[in-house]
């Protein structure tokens, strides 16, 4: 089991969750960015530069990906590819995606959007607080013990 990180978009908050949690378990990670960033220099977290580009990383992410594998994302529509190849997928604010919420979730994101076309202000998600931080660290120890 591997964790890939779609590292863009990730806040660093998160990162350093992750970085704790792969020291502390030896769980291999690779951060998917179309720039480069700092991580940590143990051998099992490695950073993969991709081209800047609409869903480069993405894609990159999902040609790499193996059945069982953790993915952390943002991105719904990834999150769905994820699931359909087998793998899991974690938001930064703690929500797993599943294969029962995933189309819900798409639903949502393309009726959200759809508005958003049309001129409607909708807002976004709140800034990241304790409470989302917490969750995620909760849903990624979770996800660890149970498929470490």
């Amino acid at each position: 089991m591997k964790i890939w990180v779609d590292a863009d978009a990730c806040p660093g908050v998160i990162k350093e969750i992750l970085f704790k949690a792969s020291k502390r378990t030896g769980v291999a990670m690779t951060l998917v960015a179309n720039h480069p960033m700092p991580v940590p220099q143990l051998k099992w977290i490695n950073l993969l530069q991709v081209e800047s580009g609409f869903d480069v990383a993405d894609n990159e992410i999902v040609k790499r990906l193996e059945p069982g594998d953790l993915v952390i994302t943002g991105d719904i529509p990834l999150a769905a590819e994820v699931i359909d190849a087998g793998g899991h997928a974690l938001n930064p604010r703690g929500e797993r995606y599943t294969k029962e919420n995933i189309k819900q979730r798409l639903n949502m994101r393309d009726f959200m959007d759809s508005l958003r076309s049309s001129g409607v202000d909708t807002g976004g998600p709140g800034a990241m607080n304790q409470t989302d931080r917490r969750e995620f660290a909760n849903q990624l120890d979770r996800f660890l013990q149970q498929h470490g």
